[in-house]
């Protein structure tokens, strides 16, 4: 098995906890219109494919046309757009464990569905500018994960090859896009999804701790 030169995360449910304010940046939405509000622990199966596919999974059945899921959209993204600071937070040990992998030398990514343009100044307002070498959100012109385009495009950019990444992740479409791709698939226990979903979509290594990613270097 070739040596890990770069680990690339997950964003949500992997390096941040930020269920909370997802989920009231939706039910303000719904609020508005008039919906039923969602509870906050089923934001854990709806995030995680995009901010078009969780708008639509929040509204009730008979609002589901796109036409509409889109001007949600947009009313959502207003709502986060305010609220993405209020209680999101790293997840316990995530920057100690950043900063020893930047120490060892080891390349630092970030690969998310979530919108580029939420993606990148959440990343570094949490983490600091300078500790990924890369982050990539979702954009138009890129296919979403597990998709593979996203890893390769990050392989090119730090000048390695996608067997020499790991994928770090809380989610079955993440071991999907390790695999999908090349690299090694790890699973974090600390996530919005279960241990049975990460094993069923092929994780290498099942991690409860972030630490624990120091034995793979």
């Amino acid at each position: 098995m070739p040596t890990l030169k770069a680990f690339i995360f997950d964003l949500d449910g992997t390096l941040i906890d930020s269920l909370a304010d997802i989920a009231e940046s939706i039910n303000r939405m719904l609020d508005a219109r008039g919906y039923p509000r969602c509870e906050q622990e089923v934001f854990k199966q709806m995030v995680g494919d995009g901010m078009e596919k969780l708008v639509e999974r929040a509204l009730p059945e008979h609002a589901r046309q796109q036409d509409l899921i889109l001007t949600c959209v947009g009313e959502y993204r207003a709502h986060y757009d305010k609220l993405w600071q209020a209680q999101t937070r790293p997840y316990p040990g995530i920057v100690e464990m950043l900063a020893e992998l930047k120490s060892r030398g080891v390349k630092l990514g970030v690969i998310s569905n979530k919108a580029h343009r939420f993606t990148v100044p959440m990343t570094e307002h949490f983490f600091g500018m300078g500790v990924f070498d890369h982050i990539l959100g979702q954009r138009a012109e890129v296919p979403r994960k597990p998709d593979a385009a996203g890893a390769h495009e990050m392989a090119a950019f730090l000048g390695v090859e996608t067997a020499e990444m790991a994928y770090v992740g809380d989610s079955g479409i993440d071991m999907q896009f390790a695999k999908s791709s090349g690299m090694r698939a790890v699973g974090v226990r600390w996530g919005f999804r279960g241990e049975a979903e990460l094993i069923e979509c092929g994780a290498d290594v099942l991690i409860t701790r972030a630490q624990e990613l120091f034995d793979l270097c």
